[in-house]
């Protein structure tokens, strides 16, 4: 569950907390970065953004550092690096929220049209088509080895960490943890349609055409095999793209709802296309920790018998719009 916590103006603090998880916030600037400190009474992440319409519209702080993933409580800082994400002056009101580390943090993506594939990739990326896709939700972060435990009982992960992605499980066996979520919770969660993994990825209707999930340059938004040191990593550690979403080129591959066909796109519906009615291999995307710049752009196919498992293999959770 995502908490506010803070929201204050560049130049003014706002003194009202709306929770008891953060108290006594104060902010400053310091060698050109927003530092903003907080006494933190849950163990939990903790994330910045911040306005430039009275509080109508938030935008994700992409450059943090500092006290964002906290195993302890106490007093933490986060340091936003404004210059870094572009952003130079204004009048800004802020946002710190916190997070349950075994929440299901969702991003609501708006309906969209956008052009699915690429022309300077693989054949199965082609052709370019149109694709208008409705209202949906996705995962934030890919599913942690904690929230796999929550649900499952037991940890199939090779690299193990709490906050690390869940890998080594297959498709059919995410659709046995998307059961026993959907009793415990009373919702509809699923895989994504590889269109909806693709749209995400590029940042929705707030895309600036990044080759890889939300930077041209995969070091600042992915880990990726000449960077990750042989393993995973904490999800959400890198940058987020446009949509606020982490992780989806790198760390693990993520399984899609769809079967694979390589000429799939030939004959893809425009509206809320969902794959081919049947085949071999399910559709994963993203890339991983193990893989090249190559096999993590957004638009690039993969596929995978769906009993299949891997340190490789992860997933994001999707929701469609009640």
């Amino acid at each position: 569950m995502k908490r506010s916590l803070f929201l204050f103006l560049f130049s003014i603090i706002v003194a009202t907390a709306y929770t008891q998880v953060v108290s006594d916030v104060t902010f400053r600037l310091e060698n050109g970065k927003v530092a903003v400190s907080f006494t933190l009474h849950k163990p939990w992440r903790c994330n910045l953004s911040y306005s430039t319409d009275g509080g109508a519209n938030y935008i994700p702080c992409q450059s943090l550092s500092g006290n964002v993933i906290n195993k302890t409580t106490g007093i933490k800082t986060i340091y936003w690096d404004y210059f870094a994400d572009g952003v130079f002056y204004g009048s800004f009101l802020f946002k710190v929220e916190a997070e349950e580390p075994e929440a299901i943090s969702m991003i609501f993506v708006k309906d969209g049209t956008f052009q699915m594939g690429s022309n300077d990739g693989d054949n199965d990326e082609k052709p370019v088509h149109t694709v208008i896709l409705k209202d949906f939700y996705i995962g934030k972060y890919e599913v942690t080895q904690a929230q796999w435990q929550t649900v499952m009982g037991y940890n199939p992960s090779g690299f193990k960490g709490d906050d690390l992605p869940v890998e080594n499980v297959s498709w059919n066996d995410v659709q046995k943890f998307i059961e026993k979520l959907n009793q415990l919770t009373g919702k509809n969660y699923r895989l994504p349609t590889e269109a909806e993994w693709e749209y995400a990825a590029r940042g929705g209707n707030k895309s600036r055409g990044y080759k890889y999930a939300g930077s041209n340059n995969i070091d600042d938004t992915g880990w990726f095999s000449e960077n990750a040191g042989g393993r995973t990593h904490i999800v959400g550690e890198k940058s987020p793209n446009e949509l606020g979403i982490y992780d989806m080129c790198g760390n693990v591959y993520e399984w899609c709802a769809d079967w694979y066909n390589k000429d799939y796109y030939v004959h893809s519906p425009r509206e809320n296309p969902s794959g081919p009615s049947f085949g071999d291999f399910r559709v994963i995307r993203g890339g991983s920790w193990s893989n090249s710049v190559k096999l993590c752009r957004v638009t690039e196919r993969l596929d995978y018998g769906p009993s299949g498992i891997s340190n490789f293999f992860g997933f994001r959770l999707a929701r469609s719009v009640d």
